[in-house]
C-alpha cells in the first residue's frame, strides 16, 4: 500500500500551523471579543488565549515528539490509554467527534470568507452559501498534490498572512489613540461573575483564533526530523501569532472606539478605511479573504491524515486509508471531508460554529489528552521522551483549569450538546464493539 512520506521541513511545518491559527478567525472574532468584554480590556481574554496555547501546546509538543503518525490526538489517545482498552475508546470518540467537528471548522472557515466578501460584493444569503461551498471545492482542488509542493505553497501563503497582519500593526500603530487603546471603564476589572462570564466568552472566541498550533501533530508521519521540528513548530507558531494578535488588539482598539468595532462585521475594513480610505480598505480586505483561503487550505490538510490514520489502524471505514497512487496523500478522506463540510457550509451560521467547535473538543481531546500525559509521567518516569516540557506538571493543570474555566462559560446548550455527543459515540462504541466481540466484550 503506498504511503505517507516525510517531505515538509521547520519552516513548511510553522508555516502551515500559522496560516492554519490565523485564518478568517481574528479577523470574524475581534467585535464578538470586544462585546464580551465592553472595552479594550478584551486583552485579558487573548492574553489568556495565548497562556492555554503555550501550556496545552507543551503537551502536545511532547506527544507529537514522541509519536510523530499521521492523525495526532488519535495516535495519542490510543497509545497514553492503551489501544486494546480506555485508549481504544478515547481515540473512538475523537475520531467520531472528528468526524463532524472537522468540517465544522472547514465550513467556519468558508462563512467567514463569504461574510467578508460581502465587504467587497453585495451578496445575499443564497448567494454566500453558494460562495461558502464553491470554496472547499477549491481548496479541495489545491490539496490534489504531493506534500513538497503542499509546504512550498504554505511558506508562500504565510508570509501573505503575516505581512496582512503587520501592515495593519504599523498603521494602526502609526495612528493610535492611546487613550483610546489603554482606558478601560471604571468597572472593567471588577472581578463579578458577570466579568468572569464575559472572560469566558470571550476567551472561547480567542481559542478559536488561537487553534492550529498542533496541526503539525496531525501531519505527524510527514514531518522531517519529527522529534525536533514538531515542538520548535509549535512553540514558534504560538509565540509569534501571539504577538501579532496583541499588536493587532491594541492597534484595532486604538483607532476604532470600542463602541463601534463591537458592531461591525467587517472590523479589518473598517480600520483601514478610517486611516487609508476606501481603496486601502478594498486591499485590505482582499487580502483577509486570501488569509481566509490560506487558512482553510491549513485546516483540511491535516484534518484529512485524522480519519486517515484511524482507518489504517482498523478502527474506521476503510475507504478513508486509501492513499493516492502518485501524490501520496490520502485522497478519499479528503473528498470526504470536505463533502461533509459543504453541507454545513450551506446549513449553519458562524457564531454558533464557533462556540460549538470549541465546547465540543475540550473533554476528550485537549483534557483528555493533558490527564493522560501525566500519568504517562507517573507511571513510567523512565520511559525516552524526545521532547520534555518545562515546569511538569504546571503546564497541563493549568491547561486543564482554563479548558474547563471556558468549557462551562459557554451557553448551556452547548455544554449539553457535548456531552450528549460523547454519550451517543460511547454507545455507538459499545455497539461495534459488541458486535466485533472486542474490548468490553471478549471475555463474556
Amino acid at each position: 500500500m503506498t504511503k505517507l512520506i516525510r517531505g515538509l521541513n521547520l519552516r513548511q511545518a510553522v508555516a502551515i500551523n500559522m496560516i492554519d491559527m490565523v485564518g478568517i478567525g481574528p479577523f470574524i472574532t475581534i467585535p464578538y471579543i470586544i462585546g464580551a468584554m465592553s472595552g479594550p480590556q478584551c486583552i485579558l481574554a487573548w492574553l489568556l488565549g495565548a497562556i492555554l496555547s503555550l501550556m496545552d501546546g507543551s503537551v502536545w509538543a511532547e506527544l507529537g515528539a514522541k509519536w510523530p503518525e499521521a492523525g495526532g490526538s488519535y495516535a495519542f489517545l490510543q497509545n497514553l490509554f492503551g489501544k486494546e482498552k480506555w485508549g481504544r475508546l478515547l481515540s473512538f470518540l475523537y475520531i467520531w467527534q472528528t468526524t463532524f467537528q472537522a468540517p465544522l471548522v472547514i465550513a467556519s472557515g468558508a462563512i467567514g470568507f463569504a461574510q467578508y466578501l460581502t465587504y467587497l460584493i453585495p451578496l445575499d444569503t443564497i448567494q454566500q452559501k453558494i460562495v461558502s461551498g464553491t470554496l472547499i471545492i477549491f481548496i479541495t482542488f489545491l490539496l490534489y498534490r504531493k506534500i513538497s509542493d503542499i509546504g512550498k505553497i504554505s511558506v508562500v501563503l504565510g508570509i501573505i498572512v503575516v505581512g496582512t497582519i503587520l501592515w495593519l500593526i504599523v498603521s494602526g500603530l502609526m495612528n493610535l489613540n492611546f487613550q483610546m487603546a489603554f482606558t478601560f471603564n471604571k468597572d472593567a476589572m471588577d472581578f463579578t461573575p458577570a466579568f468572569f462570564f464575559g472572560l469566558g466568552t470571550a476567551s472561547t472566541k480567542t481559542v478559536y483564533s488561537f487553534l492550529g498550533y498542533y496541526n503539525v501533530c496531525h501531519l505527524g508521519s510527514e514531518i522531517k526530523a519529527p522529534e525536533k521540528n514538531i515542538p520548535r513548530s509549535i512553540f514558534i507558531s504560538i509565540a509569534g501569532i501571539t504577538i501579532l494578535y496583541l499588536f493587532m488588539q491594541v492597534a484595532i482598539s486604538g483607532v476604532i472606539p470600542w463602541q463601534q468595532a463591537k458592531d461591525s462585521p467587517f472590523i479589518v475594513s473598517a480600520f483601514f478605511e478610517q486611516i487609508y480610505g476606501s481603496t486601502a480598505a478594498t486591499f485590505a480586505t482582499a487580502l483577509v479573504l486570501i488569509i481566509a483561503v490560506s487558512s482553510l487550505f491549513a485546516v483540511m490538510l491535516g484534518y484529512s491524515r485524522v480519519p486517515y490514520a484511524a482507518a489504517v489502524d482498523g478502527n474506521y471505514f476503510s475507504v478513508f486509508a486509501k492513499v493516492h497512487p502518485t501524490k501520496n496523500f490520502p485522497n478519499y478522506s479528503l473528498i470526504i471531508l470536505a463533502s461533509v463540510a459543504f453541507v454545513f457550509s450551506l446549513l449553519f451560521k458562524m457564531k454558533e460554529v464557533i462556540t460549538a467547535i470549541i465546547v465540543m473538543r475540550i473533554i476528550i481531546q485537549f483534557i483528555g489528552q493533558s490527564i493522560g500525559l501525566m500519568l504517562l509521567h507517573y507511571k513510567k518516569k523512565d520511559l525516552h521522551l524526545p521532547y520534555r516540557m518545562l515546569f511538569f506538571p504546571i503546564p497541563p493543570i493549568i491547561g486543564i483549569i482554563v479548558w474547563a474555566f471556558i468549557f462551562f462559560s459557554a451557553e448551556w446548550e452547548f455544554i449539553a450538546g457535548a456531552i450528549t455527543f460523547i454519550f451517543i459515540g460511547i454507545l455507538l462504541f459499545l455497539f461495534l464493539s459488541k458486535q466485533k466481540n472486542k474490548w468490553p466484550f471478549e471475555i463474556l
